[in-house]
């Protein structure tokens, strides 16, 4: 299983725009390239159904809510506060997205693609917002991947259309698949 993991470092308690256009945003290239999409620490105090339903009615991205909503009834959309110790484990291992991997962490998308068609599970996550990632989440991933193998920090939205697009164009292109990503 492939997951997106989007964290939240905005505002803890109020909901934001950019909190449900993230989402949104997210939903259609999650579905797309076959990520589930999970999302953590957002100040949302409402069931996924709920969710579903609030991001649809605020916004028109993603066909208003319609690819979210496939997530959901697929079971590929989940909800979590930050965990303090370790993220789940059905995720699979955990890769930080960053600009400015630590050397001992470090791996590329070309890497990442090979395990990737070794059937192996991943969680990449993506900070939502101008702090990025909590430094404490870099310790607890075994991989830190810079997409663009160049050290160019992107923003949140520009990152989560370019991960999956890129790692599955990788995949795609190792395995021998012409035309459109699963």
């Amino acid at each position: 299983m492939l997951t997106l993991g989007i964290v939240n470092t905005y505002d803890k308690i109020k909901v934001l725009d950019a909190h449900y256009r993230a989402i949104a945003r997210a939903a259609p290239i999650c579905h797309a390239f076959g990520f589930s999409l999970a999302l953590f620490d957002f100040p949302f105090k409402m069931t996924a159904d709920e969710l579903v339903d609030y991001v649809a009615d605020k916004t028109t991205i993603g066909e208003s809510g319609k690819f979210l909503r496939l997530l959901h009834e697929n079971r590929k959309l989940f909800v979590f506060d930050l965990p303090k110790k370790g993220f789940q484990a059905q995720f699979g291992s955990v890769v930080v997205t960053s600009s400015k991997p630590e050397d001992k962490n470090a791996i590329s998308p070309e890497e990442l693609a090979n395990e990737i068609m070794n059937n192996r599970s991943f969680l990449l996550l993506v900070g939502l917002g101008h702090k990025g990632l909590p430094k404490k989440l870099l310790g607890m991933a075994p991989y830190h991947l810079d997409i663009t193998g160049n050290g160019i920090s992107l923003e949140t939205c520009t990152a989560i259309g370019c991960i999956p697009a890129y790692l599955m164009g990788l995949v795609n292109s190792k395995a021998g698949i012409q035309g459109k990503p699963n």
